[in-house]
């Protein structure tokens, strides 16, 4: 478990830039290193902006993009194209405009899909998947991320893991069908702790004051039951990406960097 670091903005656009900037450089030095990279993606609205600022930013060539593979932390069980899927969204933000390998993208079953309304198979077959893409030397199913990417909502949740949900107690599978959803749908998929916790890094991101009450208290560390966002944190390094006013009730002798 790594100790979470925050990092403060301005406010939410440069939040965003600034975290473009940033996973600009963490998958090219992946590439580097490995000769690929894997990122997770979330939605939202800042996931989205993070998104749309890679692709504004004049650095995203840098990217191999033929050699990056997207995987998706949750999913709205809705059928293809709707709008409100996190996969339609990263598309219009991002995807369409530079040239990944459409192999290498993983989107999350629709609910007009191969298995139709059948949310635990979608589930388990994306499970499946990110345990195809493990390797030998991931010593778990799923891939080592190389970054994982999480919204943090007003109640905390991450992913669709929400406060109090069974979810947040599941600790053998990767991937679970989300029922009564507290956020519309009320049906979704979404990655779980043991899945998060294998990437290298996990980066939660939070802009705007209402978010500032879930940032506090997730990072007091209340439990992942009680306050999902707390249980999300990568291998070798948690980051906190927040702006000024989601920052705005953080105590600054534990977070020196939230008065900044």
């Amino acid at each position: 478990m790594s100790t979470p670091q925050v990092v403060v903005h301005r406010d939410k656009e440069l939040m965003a830039r600034a975290a473009a900037a940033r996973l600009i450089t963490k998958v090219v030095d992946a590439q580097a290193a490995r000769g690929s990279a894997s990122l997770v993606l979330t939605g939202g609205r800042n996931g989205n902006g993070l998104l749309a600022a890679l692709a504004e930013s004049p650095a995203r060539d840098a990217v191999d993009w033929a050699r990056l593979d997207l995987w998706w932390g949750d999913e709205r069980f809705l059928p293809e194209g709707d709008p409100e899927r996190n996969y339609t969204q990263a598309r219009e933000a991002l995807l369409d405009s530079v040239p990944v390998d459409p192999a290498r993208v993983h989107p999350m079953a629709p609910s007009d899909g191969a298995y139709e309304t059948d949310v635990e198979a979608a589930a388990a077959a994306y499970a499946a998947d990110l345990a195809a893409a493990a390797g030998p030397e991931d010593h778990t199913r799923v891939p080592s991320f190389d970054v994982l990417m999480l919204g943090v909502g007003p109640d905390t949740h991450v992913a669709s893991l929400f406060p109090e949900h069974p979810g947040t107690r599941e600790t053998v599978r990767t991937v679970i069908g989300v029922h009564g959803s507290p956020k519309p749908p009320p049906t979704r998929i979404s990655l779980t702790f043991p899945a998060i916790r294998s990437a290298r890094e996990v980066w939660l991101l939070a802009a705007g004051e209402d978010k500032a009450g879930a940032v506090a208290l997730a990072l007091s560390a209340p439990g992942e039951v009680q306050a999902p966002a707390s249980g999300a944190y990568g291998r070798a390094r948690t980051l906190w990406l927040l702006d000024r006013p989601a920052a705005s009730k953080l105590p600054p002798e534990l977070y020196p960097a939230a008065s900044s």
